[in-house]
């Protein structure tokens, strides 16, 4: 008789390709899913009760930053919580290969402020083992994972080594830098990179660098990135994950068209984000992919789905970077910070930006907590004077007192030591919209979780839980198995995992075992503060119930929200084992 690891019992399958779910077993041998349904010719090691319980493929996240969490956390929490089985790393052009040794600490201190990941836990957690991108996979074949991880090749990084950081933030490359780009994306691609990455926002980056100017990225010219893209067209293989947006519409999106054509790879291109009132801002979107799929261009559309919300201080705030006016007062250092917070100029400048700010800001600024005139005070240092303005909004603090809301948001920062913390308060969003992106489209999943990135602001990493809680058993708006196939088998599809996304006899044995109506995130909304990061820092979190298993690679590795300690991820090298 054959001897399986694991044996998932009487459970109802969703096996991530749309087909109606059915009731049955899955038997699970040396990594792989042995068989589907019937009675297997053997017994298991360990048999998991699923009654009443879905068991369903592993989730994949496509959006994250976890480049440096994975060096400490092989669960890649809080994703790795919430049934996330496999993830993209090096996502918007940012990461940490290539790397001169001499650059390391100013690339960390770039992460410092365009993701918002803490300086001393990166100091403390990374151990710098390689330079060129082989190095570096090598480093990340050999370092213990909990979740399976493909890798980018993170264009910021690229032209930084190739090009240095002042030359690749003021001008082109010049050819024969292009001819190295060119040779070291082959060469990443001979080692196991799935394609590049780069986030194009213009000079006014919503995430800049750490001096507040912009990423490399944000400013390089059409060309550099065309000569990246034509190196996947020669290989004809590879995928390019691309946030772009310079604040002419009509040019943006036209370049994302051509550089589907010059590379004829598929491109990950985001975000389609739904708001409460106004259709038209997913829709117009949704056109975009649409109307290019039909002239044959692979572009797919990542989905804007998370639900967490912002809690925020000013010591750490970067999200407001697009408007230059609040980019002077958030960067520097903590005194300076207070210095120019403090300026009445400066102080009038932003207030008059904010409130004379275009569209694009304003979108931005909603959604990242909302206009500052909401903001709730959420805590004040314990400072007795100050603590009649906690629960409050900015907008009633500045009508008591005869303030902007702005300004009233900088004493209260300032009289604490920027410790104040602010809160963004749940409006509302609206569930028929989001339902929307994803039932009238076959090009779009959910996601944008940026896990691992600004987790002092929110918890993003929990949008797999919310998304079947919310959409799929409260509201009712989207079948399990249409969330299940959008929750894995597409981005898998997308990004270039090979046999991940879907269970069927002989694909790796990623899955999740869970209880939908117990199904839930806590604490709701901005989650909670926990100390747990290297180098003594801190980091919102938000928890996962209602998981009965978590299974990556035939290895279990949370057992009723239990870490079991095992590590059986991989990097999937060209997406495969």
């Amino acid at each position: 008789m054959a001897e399986y690891e694991i044996q998932i019992k009487g459970g109802t399958i969703v096996d991530g390709t749309r087909v109606p779910r059915y009731r049955g077993d899955v038997w699970i041998k040396d990594g792989k899913v042995a068989q589907l349904g019937g009675r297997a010719p053997g017994f298991a090691k360990k048999v998991i009760d699923a009654d009443g319980l879905i068991v369903a493929p592993g989730f994949v996240d496509l959006h994250t930053h976890y480049d440096a969490q994975i060096r400490w956390d092989p669960y890649c929490t809080i994703s790795g919580w919430h049934g996330v089985t496999s993830l993209v790393l090096g996502n918007c052009g940012f990461g940490f290969a290539p790397c001169k040794p001499d650059f390391r600490d100013r690339s960390m201190l770039t992460m410092t402020r365009t993701e918002a990941i803490p300086y001393a836990s990166m100091k403390a957690g990374i151990n710098w083992d390689w330079e060129t991108i082989p190095q570096y996979l090598d480093s990340l074949d050999r370092a213990p994972k909990g979740v399976n991880c493909i890798q980018y090749m993170p264009t910021a990084s690229l032209m930084t080594y190739v090009m240095g950081l002042e030359a690749a933030k003021t001008r082109p490359a010049t050819e024969r830098e292009r001819a190295d780009m060119a040779r070291i994306l082959n060469e990443g691609m001979d080692a196991g990179l799935c394609g590049f990455s780069i986030q194009r926002l213009g000079p006014n980056s919503v995430q800049a660098d750490f001096d507040g100017s912009p990423m490399v990225t944000d400013t390089m010219c059409d060309e550099d990135i065309l000569n990246l893209a034509r190196v996947l067209q020669r290989r004809d293989e590879g995928f390019m994950e691309i946030t772009q947006g310079t604040g002419d519409a009509r040019v943006d999106l036209a370049f994302v068209e051509k550089l589907a054509d010059e590379s004829q790879r598929p491109i990950l291109w985001q975000a389609v984000i739904p708001t409460r009132n106004n259709p038209e801002i997913h829709r117009r979107s949704m056109r975009f992919v649409e109307r290019n799929r039909a002239k044959g261009r692979q572009i797919f559309g990542q989905a804007g789905t998370v639900r967490s919300g912002f809690a925020f201080t000013l010591e750490n705030w970067n999200l407001y970077d697009t408007l230059p006016e609040w980019r002077v007062l958030t960067t520097g250092t903590k005194e300076e910070k207070i210095a120019k917070m403090k300026d009445p100029a400066l102080r009038k400048a932003v207030i008059y930006a904010n409130d004379n700010c275009d569209n694009n800001f304003k979108a931005i600024q909603a959604g990242v907590g909302g206009n500052p005139r909401h903001l709730i005070v959420q805590w004040v240092e314990n400072i007795d004077e100050l603590e009649k303005y906690v629960g409050k909004s900015l907008g009633q603090i500045g009508m008591e007192e005869g303030k902007h809301p702005i300004e009233a948001m900088l004493d209260i920062a300032v009289a604490t030591g920027l410790k104040a913390e602010f809160l963004g308060p749940n409006r509302g969003f609206n569930a028929d919209y989001m339902a929307e992106i994803i039932n009238n489209s076959p090009y779009t999943f959910p996601g944008v979780s940026d896990g691992g990135a600004h987790t002092k602001f929110f918890t993003g990493g929990a949008f797999t839980t919310d998304f079947l809680r919310w959409l799929v058993r409260d509201e009712q708006k989207i079948t399990l198995e249409e969330a299940h196939y959008r929750l894995s088998a597409l981005p898998a599809h997308a990004a270039g995992f090979r046999d991940r996304g879907v269970l069927r006899e002989g694909a790796a044995a990623d899955v999740v075992v869970y209880d939908l109506k117990r199904l839930d995130v806590e604490p709701d909304w901005v989650g909670e503060i926990v100390h747990d990061l290297p180098g003594g820092e801190w980091r919102r979190v938000q928890h996962a119930v209602g998981y009965r298993s978590i299974i990556v690679n035939g290895v279990e590795t949370f057992d009723d929200g239990k870490c079991t300690g095992a590590t059986p991820g991989k990097l999937l090298r060209h997406g495969h084992a």
